[in-house]
């Protein structure tokens, strides 16, 4: 118990060390900014709005102490500062957008795994081959139809077929109005279509994933001796080829969060969703508000360091292959 303490406190300090080093480059690229953003934010002042306090004095003077400030303002009072371009602090800006983008990110993956895992695993040692090509069509048709594509199939499909368009994700009377059990349903009855389509093709490429590792696993000669001694059935299955199969596929997950948040933006676009990515790309490609972007960087970097970081517990405890690998048998 010991070891696997000092493992997670390890793991624990080496998460925040790479926020850390996150956090100084995207500051970093924000230094490398068009002098005109800076005197925008000159400018800013001047007219007397607040700002955060990093010291526009000269542009390059006390980096480090600035950046320390921005740190500290992020990690003690959860304070990502003022965005110059809008005009508005960016705790205000993003407000909820960004906690509702990770949900429906996470909840993607969710649905994916649920789906792609036992029908994965099932994919795999199954003798059955018309099953197999069916789930292999599957999964190349979800990977060849884009994102985008699918949500507009679905729009206009639902759109024939009950008269009603899938925008948004409230409902016109729940719109600006403060959370309650009623708009968490509505938005619940509107989340749904998001969360198809990003893991429509999450689920394709897990499915995939995991059929790969669980037919590799399963012809091994471990498993092999293990049928020999009496094992058989889904105690052979589980025990052996599935539980270790599962080490890549939760590893993965860190990566996966990356690439369905990369995936909303587009998907976000045409569901007329005002999204933390719509967000980001407007602050990078439209406005050039650095201060947005790196809020909205560090958030989905600290989202993604954090799932990395569960995953590695959940590795420690599941495979103990790994376990010894790390801390000793």
């Amino acid at each position: 118990m010991s070891r696997f303490i000092r493992f997670a406190a390890t793991r624990f300090l080496l998460a925040i060390v790479t926020l850390l080093i996150v956090t100084f480059i995207v500051f970093s690229l924000m230094e490398l900014s068009p002098v005109m953003i800076f005197e925008r934010c000159r400018e800013s002042i001047s007219r007397g709005l607040i700002v955060d306090d990093w010291g526009f004095a000269s542009r390059h003077e006390y980096y480090v102490l600035r950046w320390l400030n921005w740190v500290s303002d992020i990690f003690l009072h959860g304070d990502f500062g003022y965005a110059c371009i809008a005009r508005q602090h960016i705790n205000m800006l993003l407000g909820i957008k960004f906690w509702i983008s990770l949900g429906i990110c996470l909840s993607s993956l969710l649905l994916a795994y649920l789906i792609a895992i036992p029908v994965g695993i099932y994919s795999a040692v199954s003798p059955n081959p018309t099953l197999n090509h069916l789930l292999r069509f599957f999964s190349y048709l979800g990977l060849a139809i884009p994102n985008f594509l699918f949500a507009i199939i679905v729009i206009l499909v639902w759109s024939n077929l009950f008269g009603e368009t899938l925008t948004g994700l409230f409902s016109r009377e729940y719109q600006g109005a403060a959370w309650s059990l009623a708009k968490f349903v509505d938005f619940l009855a509107h989340a749904w279509l998001p969360v198809l389509i990003l893991g429509w093709s999450a689920t394709a490429f897990a499915l995939l994933s995991v059929r790969a590792l669980v037919f590799d696993e399963y012809h091994k000669q471990y498993v092999t001796a293990a049928r020999a001694r009496g094992v058989s059935g889904r105690q052979l299955l589980w025990r052996y080829p599935a539980r270790h199969a599962m080490g890549p596929i939760v590893n993965s997950l860190g990566f996966d969060l990356n690439r369905v948040f990369n995936e909303l933006p587009i998907v976000a676009f045409i569901l007329a969703i005002t999204d933390a990515g719509s967000l980001l790309l407007q602050a990078l490609v439209q406005s050039n508000d650095q201060q947005l972007a790196a809020a909205i960087i560090f958030l989905l970097a600290a989202s993604v360091i954090t799932l990395n970081f569960c995953t590695d517990i959940m590795l420690a405890v599941l495979d103990p292959r790994f376990r010894r690998s790390l801390m000793g048998p």
